[in-house]
């Protein structure tokens, strides 16, 4: 995520010593190095109670990625329950689709792929985006 001038933070209301030890005994054998991004304790889950992912009777955060712009504004939230898993290549489009809109102004249709053609907004296209993009077919 460096590359693409990106800060990870991990949160969960296990404490720092659970952390370590996740990390050591299952994540380092999936991921070389262990997890590359800080891990951050949410004891009592005040972050996940602002972020809308605290499960006071279970006392445990639901699944939740944030993706947060430079000036603090929320851009793009994924709340997933336990057995579905998150999607990477997903969440890096996403964060180069924001990064795209937010240097250029353009914004990027449905399914946008970096490379692919983005929209300059403006009242003469409203109602005519269908002229300038088609969607990829099947």
């Amino acid at each position: 995520m460096q590359a693409l001038g990106v800060e990870v933070l991990a949160v969960s209301v296990d404490s720092v010593f659970s952390h370590k030890v996740w990390n050591e005994t299952e994540l380092a054998k999936m991921v070389d190095g262990g997890i590359p991004f800080p891990m951050l304790s949410d004891r009592g889950g005040k972050i996940g109670s602002l972020y809308g992912v605290y499960d006071e009777e279970a006392g445990v955060d639901i699944r939740g990625r944030f993706l947060i712009d430079p000036d603090g504004v929320i851009q793009a939230a994924e709340i997933l329950a336990p057995p579905v898993g998150r999607n990477p290549e997903e969440l890096l489009r996403q964060i180069k689709a924001f990064q795209h809109n937010r240097n250029t102004g353009e914004v990027m249709p449905s399914g946008w792929q970096e490379g692919q053609a983005t929209l300059k907004p403006s009242t003469a296209l409203a109602g005519k985006v269908w002229e300038v993009w088609q969607p990829p077919k099947n």
